[in-house]
């Protein structure tokens, strides 16, 4: 555009210099001919600077279309990038968080089946306990048996005879009374179930830990398949646990977890389980148990105070990257 401006306008200045010079030197028709081939000239170099710039103006919109035409499908391949990028770092946060959900699920099965090896060994124990208890009661009924049954009791047809009370009979049956009195006995010392778990619960409140330690020892001891033995098993682990044995209160927790899983402690029992791990400086044993009381029992008051405890603790509540 410039360039065939600055032309014409140099192809008018040679035309003016021409007409102003050139009839000096030359006769006035030669000069008028001259004039009227340089105007030609003139007028042709303008019609060809005038389809020159024409022609250049055709291409330039040209040029100008084609790289507008560029410039928008940088744009659309920008954006179909970008889209295509959140896209790809969307499914990686979805495929991440499926493996960390996978990963809790796979944790909370192998913990389900520790807990139903633990249950199975502690029933084991529990049928070995009860056929010891079984004959030592058979034993004792068979000590209490001949001072009952014995010749000495009845007479020769079986029945007793008032006439024969002085006979060897009568001294038979004195220590019958002392063996039976024996056999009975191991019934009569177990304790009446709920009285007794009820006792220890108030001797615990009122912090008269020796007492109520034995009373749930006594549930446990006497009464051990029932579920409140599984709650006696509980306060045995917050004695210990108030007395800053956290030993003992893991193992009794334990036992409430493993051998009871139903009882309504259970969700109190892990939570104090897992601090009782970071009270030992079990940091991560700690954590894990605390999440996994936050997987299996989540709407539980125990469950949020396990967050909070993991908040302070600078350690995330799941290891989800939110999906124990």
């Amino acid at each position: 555009m410039h360039k065939s401006s600055h032309l014409r306008q140099g192809l008018l200045a040679i035309a003016a210099l021409i007409l102003l010079f050139g009839p000096a030197a030359k006769p006035a028709h030669a000069v008028a001919k001259e004039i009227v081939e340089l105007q030609t000239q003139v007028q042709q170099l303008l019609d060809a600077v005038q389809r020159l710039q024409s022609t250049l103006d055709a291409r330039m919109g040209v040029l100008e279309h084609l790289a507008q035409q560029s410039a928008d499908q940088v744009t659309q391949v920008n954006a179909t990038v970008t889209a295509l990028q959140q896209k790809i770092s969307a499914q990686n946060d979805a495929v991440s968080g499926k493996l960390d959900t996978a990963s809790g699920q796979v944790q909370s099965l192998n913990d389900s089946v520790d807990e139903l090896k633990a249950r199975i060994t502690k029933l084991d124990k529990t049928v070995q306990d009860l056929q010891t208890q079984l004959q030592a009661m058979q034993a004792a009924q068979a000590q209490a048996q001949p001072g009952t049954t014995g010749p000495g009791a009845t007479g020769p047809g079986g029945t007793a005879n008032p006439g024969q009370g002085q006979g060897p009979g009568e001294t038979g049956a004195a220590p019958g009374g002392p063996g039976t009195a024996a056999g009975a006995s191991p019934a009569q010392q177990a304790p009446p179930l709920q009285e007794t778990l009820q006792a220890g619960v108030r001797d615990y409140n009122a912090g008269r830990y020796q007492v109520a330690q034995g009373e749930f020892q006594d549930v446990v001891h006497y009464y051990p398949l029932d579920d409140m033995a599984g709650t006696a098993q509980f306060y045995l682990g917050e004695i210990a646990y108030q007395q800053k044995d956290y030993a003992t209160a893991i193992n009794d927790y334990n036992a409430l977890l493993e051998g009871f899983s139903g009882n309504a402690k259970v969700p109190a029992a892990q939570l104090h389980k897992g601090f009782a791990l970071i009270a030992q400086d079990k940091r991560e044993e700690g954590i894990h148990e605390l999440r996994s009381l936050i997987q299996r029992h989540p709407q539980t008051p125990e469950a949020r105070a396990a967050r909070t405890k993991l908040t302070a603790m600078g350690a995330k509540p799941t290891t989800a990257a939110p999906a124990r």
